[in-house]
């Protein structure tokens, strides 16, 4: 089932916002999957494998965000995606 999509609403919880060192955790998490996943943000949609195009976002604290994927593992990256935007990223 290889373009089995999953979609799921997060809310950025780290109180810098998704700053270069969580958007780099991200984006190493989203490179263990093999879905093609995105992340969007009102109507702009980026690679969610990408660190420039994640960094665009500008995505504060208390941002809204929807974490998208296509594949074969799109529920599991979805579900480990949407958990570290939710769990601060281990930072206080």
């Amino acid at each position: 089932m290889a373009d089995h999509s999953v979609e799921k609403p997060a809310v950025v919880a780290n109180r810098m916002g998704l700053h270069a060192r969580p958007a780099t955790l991200f984006v190493q998490a989203a490179e263990k999957f093999t879905s093609r996943i995105r992340v969007r943000k009102d109507a702009k949609i980026v690679d969610g494998k990408s660190i420039m195009e994640v960094l665009t976002l500008a995505a504060e604290y208390g941002t809204p965000l929807v974490v998208e994927a296509s594949g074969p593992d799109a529920e599991q990256a979805v579900e480990a995606l949407v958990e570290l935007l939710s769990n601060d990223f281990g930072e206080e």
